[in-house]
């Protein structure tokens, strides 16, 4: 398969930019939009094996830092689901207008805190989403009107050994209305660098994100 097209991308704010990458493998049939908190998105889009997976899948990703350094300093931003949901909304708003863009499905992938602000995403734009993952989400950071609001296909991805998270993840569950799966990983708690977790995350991130755009 030939490798997607790579674009570095900033997102312009009133104070600021989002930086990011944007990749498209040929005839995508949708985008997914990687909700990361900070850090390094050029490198985590090259890295990344849910990336890779999708790409493989015929899915475009944009991978790109929700905050900018100087806020991501500010460790109360971290935690701030209302900012991260509002810079997730504004990139979906920013990737819709990318020419060929426009017209693919939109889904949202997020881990930790991001999982939260892709909920909150998914929320306001309705059926416009057509599905979300989460990684080891901190769904309790979302919101019950959130939660119920949900319209989209959403998949939960925990870790056996994550007590804390399958707990969250399963008061989560049972608020969100849409169609919506929970599945628990054997013998993982840090999904994004354990052996093999990562790779199944990645396996079942594709295949729902797949099925929801053919869709």
């Amino acid at each position: 398969m030939k490798p997607p097209a790579v674009t570095p991308v900033k997102i312009p704010l009133e104070v600021g930019r989002l930086e990011g990458v944007l990749a498209r493998p040929e005839r995508a049939q949708g985008v997914v939009l990687f909700a990361n908190r900070n850090g390094g998105s050029q490198q985590s889009a090259r890295d990344n094996p849910i990336a890779a997976a999708l790409h493989k899948s015929a899915i475009a990703t944009l991978v790109f830092d929700l905050l900018t350094p100087v806020e991501d300093s500010r460790h109360s931003n971290r935690f701030n689901v209302d900012l991260l949901a509002e810079r997730l909304q504004l990139a979906t708003e920013w990737v819709s207008e990318q020419g060929d863009f426009a017209n693919i499905p939109v889904g949202y992938f997020g881990a930790g805190t991001g999982a939260a602000a892709a909920l909150r995403a998914a929320a306001h734009f309705g059926e416009r989403t057509r599905a979300v993952v989460s990684q080891g989400g901190r769904l309790d950071l979302t919101g019950e009107e959130a939660l119920a609001a949900v319209k989209a296909p959403t998949l939960l991805l925990v870790g056996g050994r994550d007590t804390s998270a399958i707990a969250l993840n399963r008061e989560a569950l049972a608020r969100l209305s849409c169609d919506k799966e929970m599945h628990v990983i054997p013998g993982a708690k840090q999904l994004s660098s354990e052996p093999g977790a990562a790779e199944q995350v990645a396996s079942q991130a594709a295949a729902w994100f797949s099925r929801r755009f053919a869709g």
